[in-house]
């Protein structure tokens, strides 16, 4: 294989770039096509957990760390319990899909691996270039997961929040969980009158991951985390004792920045960097499962890579969604009360999934009629 030029060089080994290149090698319409993942890690850590809902079998269900088929919704004055029939609520830990697409991947003869750091994308007329802190390196198109330089701008005018965690992972001694049972949220503990919630996976009657959440403007320090997640353990889950076992942080977008303004003929930005992050929420695993899919179909077409990898209402929706937030951070669990009491989660799913229908996006938006919504909403017309 030529090491300096690639057909396709995809930046970053996280969810999109790994999807990505698996559903690339898997298509033998691609067979021959010289690729190559550039990223400054090995991805030999579990850093984070993926989770999805979903009613089928996914080509990922080797690597399902755990599925649930009932969650509850929580707040000081009422529990909902949700059947989630007939979806199922799955999470993958991200080394297990690391692995999986590492031993994959490294043994299509036309994928190349490199442990680097690109600094500069250059587009010319013929092709990228693409400069790292150790080599130069040529490609037809770039995918690229970076996320640009002026979302973190002070000019940005964007909304911007951010869904930041941290997380534990548990065992206890005793049967203490129902592990047929997620918690979606839990906000019987809040940091204030912000938008915060629990988020709690159970794997086994034993052992649990306990998430402690924010949707907020501003960041806070980890061992305020750490104060909430141990006095939920202990007042709420009623557990003295526990062995942490892992944990783990993270920080996700939640914005109305114009991601795709930034995708070229030769360039596609993709995963975060890309806006592939579903906005009002933070999930991503299906969106990136899809968007990729879109991606190879446009290639096949003899389109730009990037044609129609976004619903322009769902946009809006999300839009209205996130300034009600930003402006009235307050009313977080209210929004959450109203959406998940007064619509079945399948029509929610459905909705978060960009899948639902006219009569689902209605009462949707039904439910959540209020004076601030509709001030959003003429606000983001």
């Amino acid at each position: 294989m030529n090491h300096s030029h690639f057909d396709y060089v995809i930046v970053g080994n996280g969810l999109a770039g790994l999807q990505l290149a698996l559903k690339l090698a898997s298509d033998s319409y691609f067979d021959g096509v010289k690729i190559a993942l550039i990223d400054p890690l090995s991805k030999t850590k579990n850093d984070k957990t993926w989770s999805f809902w979903e009613k089928h079998s996914t080509p990922w269900d080797n690597l399902t760390e755990k599925e649930w088929p009932q969650a509850s919704f929580i707040t000081k004055s009422k529990e909902i319990s949700l059947n989630l029939h007939p979806y199922r609520y799955k999470t993958i830990r991200s080394i297990d899909f690391y692995k999986f697409s590492r031993s994959v991947l490294s043994q299509k003869s036309n994928v190349m691996f490199i442990t680097d750091t690109v600094t500069s994308i250059q587009e010319t007329i013929d092709l990228v270039q693409i400069t790292t802190k150790s080599e130069t390196y040529t490609s037809a198109h770039v995918f690229d997961s970076r996320v640009p330089d002026s979302f973190n701008n002070l000019e940005n005018k964007s909304i911007r929040l951010t869904q930041h965690f941290k997380g534990y992972v548990i065992d206890v001694s005793s049967n203490v969980f129902n592990d047929n049972n997620l918690v979606m949220m839990d906000y019987r503990l809040k940091d204030g009158g912000q938008t915060t919630f629990m988020y709690v996976l159970p794997f086994s009657k034993r052992k649990a991951l306990i998430e402690f959440t924010y949707f907020t403007e501003q960041l806070v320090e980890e061992s305020v985390y750490d104060t909430f997640i141990k006095t939920y353990i202990k007042d709420y889950l009623k557990i003295d004792k526990y062995h942490i076992t892992e944990t783990e942080t993270g920080q996700i977008p939640m914005s109305t920045f114009r991601f795709e303004k930034f995708n070229t003929s030769k360039i596609t930005k993709i995963g975060t960097g890309g806006g592939w992050v579903k906005a009002s929420t933070g999930y991503s695993f299906k969106h990136t499962e899809k968007k990729v899919t879109q991606i190879i179909n446009n290639i096949k077409l003899n389109r730009i890579p990037s044609f129609k990898l976004f619903k322009s209402k769902y946009k809006f929706y999300d839009k209205v969604f996130l300034k009600v937030l930003k402006d009235e951070n307050s009313k977080g669990e209210w929004v959450f009360q109203q959406l998940y009491s007064k619509n079945s989660i399948q029509s929610i799913f459905r909705f978060l999934d960009e899948e639902s229908t006219l009569i689902d996006e209605l009462k949707i938006m039904w439910s959540l009629l209020s004076w601030r919504f509709l001030k959003a909403f003429f606000k983001t017309l």
